[in-house]
């Protein structure tokens, strides 16, 4: 069994992060050199607007790179592309991630789930070892010690 790692620990894919920026990077450069080399035709408007559609494809790739799980003393921050939500230790019920997820998902206790995008399953070895301490975290601290 995994050991629980020391809290307060944050789990977010590295390879996503590195494609979505290298990417976010490329195109705005990309729009930039072609508003500037374009034909004369398309005035200082039409520039402009090439440019903030590189800077909203930048957003985009932003927001997917941003994704992340953060654990501490008190609970599970997700952090997903466009929602963030907070979690106590006693709200997370379980963790599921077959093969071939994306991501895992957390199992709530009001009856719902919630993806957590943070851990990546492209990034095999690391996602199975982020799942692992997750588990681990979600086993200490999520559930209520036996009476005995």
């Amino acid at each position: 069994m995994t050991d629980v790692p020391a809290l307060p620990t944050v789990w977010r894919p590295r390879t996503t992060r590195l494609v979505a920026y290298t990417t976010a990077g490329v195109i705005v450069l990309g729009m930039i050199a072609l508003a500037v080399v374009v034909a004369p035709q398309f005035k200082l408007f039409d520039r402009v607007l090439m440019v903030a559609f590189g800077a909203v494809v930048a957003w985009v790739l932003h927001m997917l790179a941003r994704c992340r799980v953060g654990a501490d003393e008190s609970g599970l921050t997700v952090v997903n592309a466009f929602r963030t939500r907070r979690l106590e230790w006693p709200e997370v019920v379980g963790v599921s991630m077959t093969t071939g997820d994306p991501w895992p998902t957390l199992d709530l206790a009001d009856g719902t789930s919630l993806p957590a995008m943070g851990i990546n399953g492209a990034e095999k070895a690391r996602a199975a070892h982020q799942l692992a301490e997750l588990r681990a975290l979600l086993h200490a601290r999520g559930e209520a010690p036996d009476p005995t």
